[in-house]
C-alpha cells in the first residue's frame, strides 16, 4: 500500500474549528426536549422493522484523565456502579417495551467512561439483562472500551460470555513522560497483556486509541510508540487530535505545555505517513483499518455509515443509547439524556424518560445528513446517484454549495467535474472542511464552540 504524503503548509491554511458530523445537524443544534415528545414518536413507528444499534454508557473511571473530554464520573466508589444499574435496568425496561422484541439487534457497544470500571459479575449481569429485552443478530458486532491499567482477566472473561467480541483499548501514548503529564500511567506491559488475554479468549477484532497534540509529545517520541503499536498488529486504530477545550473540561486546563500548531501538525504527517506505509488504510478523520477490515472493504464498497458509532458497517440501523448523556437516533429524531447522575436517577424515580434534549429533523435536515455522511464515507459524491438517493435535483438543490467548492478544488482538495466530487488524499485530512460547505447551520450558530479539524 502506498504511503499517503501531507502537505503541512495547506493543513495550517484549513486547521479551523469544524463539527465531527457523528449527526446532522450537529449536536448543539439540539434543545430542551420532553422525553414524552420522543416516546410519542417512537410509538407512532411501532411497525418499525429497522435493526438496532444498542449503546450503554458507563460513566464511572477510577481516576481522570486531564486530556479527557468524555461524560464521566469519577470516584474510588465501586459500589457506584451496583446502583446506577438498578437505573439502567428501569430505562431498559421501559423503553424495550416500546421498541418491541422482535426488531434485531446487530450492534452493541459499552462506552464510557471506563466499562470494565464494573465488576465482572456486573458485566455479567448487565449481559443478561440486556439480552432478556433484545434479539441479538446472530453476527452481532459487540464493541467494549478497555482500559488495561485494571483490567484483570476474569472482566475479560466477563465479557466474553456477555457476547462481546471486539475490543477498543485505550492507550493514547506510551511515552512516561506523556503519561505522567496527562494523569494516565500506562505501561507498555499492561497493554501487552491485555491484548494477549483478549485475542486467547476469542476477541475478534482489536482496536487502539491514540490521541496526538498531548504536552511533551514529539515526533521522536510518538514514532517510538507507533512503532510499538504497529508490532501488536490492531486491526483497526483511532488516532484522535487532542481536543483542547477547557471552557467545556476545565480539567483541561491543568494541561498548560501543549505542542505547537507546528509539532501537532508535524505529528499528523507522521501517523498517516507511517500508517499507510504499514498496511492500514487511511478510512478518514481520525480512523486506520486493515485493507481486509469489514470498514476498509466497506468503504471500497461504497456501504460505509457514519453516526454517533463513528464509521460503521452498521449504521443503518436505529440507535437506542441507555444511560446518563447517551444520545439516540431513529424515529427522524435525536434525543439525549439527562447528562449529570442526580437528573437522570430522578427522572427514572419519576417514571419518566430519562431524556432532556433532543432534535426533530427536517426534511432539508434529512437530506443534507446523507450529503455530508455519504461525503465523510465515499469520500466522493456522484452526483445522478445522489439525485436518485435524495429525491432531487443534486446539481440544482446544492446550486450554490457547489459554486462555493472553488477554492477547495484550487489547493487540491477536491476534484470535480459535472458528474461528480472526488475528495483527493490531502482532503481526506480535511474531510470537516469540505462537509461544512454542506452544513445549513455551520456559520450561523451563537456560542457553538467546536474543536479544531486537525
Amino acid at each position: 500500500m502506498s504511503t499517503l504524503q501531507v502537505d503541512l503548509e495547506l493543513i495550517r491554511k484549513y486547521n479551523v474549528a469544524a463539527p465531527r458530523y457523528t449527526s446532522y445537524p450537529p449536536a448543539t443544534q439540539f434543545t430542551e426536549m420532553q422525553g414524552e415528545q420522543i416516546l410519542d414518536r417512537i410509538r407512532a413507528d411501532a411497525n418499525s422493522t429497522n435493526d438496532l444499534s444498542l449503546y450503554f454508557h458507563l460513566p464511572f473511571c477510577h481516576s481522570l484523565c486531564w486530556y479527557c473530554g468524555c461524560t464521566t464520573v469519577i470516584t474510588s466508589n465501586q459500589g457506584a456502579s451496583a446502583r446506577y444499574l438498578e437505573y439502567l435496568a428501569r430505562e431498559l425496561a421501559m423503553m424495550a417495551a416500546l421498541i418491541g422484541k422482535e426488531r434485531k439487534a446487530v450492534q452493541l457497544h459499552f462506552g464510557g467512561g471506563t466499562p470494565t470500571f464494573l465488576l465482572p459479575d456486573e458485566i455479567r449481569t448487565l449481559g443478561k439483562t440486556i439480552r432478556s429485552h433484545f434479539t441479538f443478530d446472530d453476527n452481532i458486532e459487540a464493541g467494549v472500551e478497555v482500559d488495561p491499567r485494571r483490567l484483570t482477566i476474569d472482566h475479560v472473561v466477563a465479557l466474553r460470555e456477555a457476547g462481546f467480541n471486539r475490543a477498543s483499548v485505550g492507550v493514547q501514548d506510551f511515552d512516561p513522560t506523556v503519561q505522567a503529564a496527562v494523569h494516565r500511567i500506562q505501561p507498555k506491559f499492561e497493554t501487552e497483556r491485555t491484548v494477549q488475554w483478549l485475542r486467547e479468549a476469542g476477541f475478534t477484532s482489536l482496536n487502539f486509541d491514540l490521541i496526538y497534540g498531548l504536552p511533551h509529545q514529539t515526533t521522536e517520541s510518538f514514532s517510538k510508540t507507533l512503532d510499538e503499536i504497529i508490532a501488536m498488529q490492531p486491526d483497526r486504530l483511532a488516532v484522535f487530535n487532542y481536543a483542547h477545550v477547557p471552557w467545556i473540561k476545565p480539567a483541561q486546563k491543568i494541561l498548560k505545555v501543549l505542542p505547537t500548531p507546528e509539532m501537532k501538525l508535524e505529528l499528523l504527517k507522521l501517523t498517516v505517513e507511517r500508517l499507510t506505509s504499514n498496511g492500514y488504510c487511511y478510512i478518514g478523520m481520525d480512523h486506520f483499518a486493515r485493507a481486509d477490515d469489514e470498514l476498509a472493504i466497506a468503504q471500497r464498497n461504497k456501504s460505509l455509515q457514519r453516526n454517533f458509532q463513528g464509521y460503521s458497517t452498521r449504521g443503518h440501523a436505529d440507535i437506542y443509547a441507555f444511560g446518563m448523556s447517551s444520545i439516540s437516533q431513529g424515529h427522524g429524531a435525536y434525543w439525549q439524556n439527562n447528562k449529570d447522575l442526580p437528573g437522570y436517577y430522578e427522572a427514572l424515580d419519576a417514571g419518566k424518560a430519562p431524556i432532556s434534549k433532543g432534535y426533530i429533523l427536517t426534511e432539508d435536515d434529512h437530506i443534507r445528513g446523507k450529503v455530508i455522511a455519504r461525503l465523510m464515507c465515499d469520500l466522493s459524491l456522484d452526483f445522478a446517484r445522489m439525485s436518485q438517493l435524495l429525491g432531487v435535483d443534486f446539481a440544482e438543490y446544492f446550486s450554490s454549495e457547489l459554486a462555493s467548492l472553488k477554492d477547495l478544488e484550487a489547493d487540491g482538495l477536491i476534484e470535480t467535474d459535472a458528474c461528480g466530487l472526488l475528495v483527493t488524499d490531502l482532503g481526506r485530512l480535511l474531510i470537516r472542511n469540505i462537509a461544512v460547505r454542506f452544513d445549513a447551520y455551520f456559520g450561523r450558530e451563537t456560542g457553538a464552540r467546536f474543536s479544531k479539524s486537525i
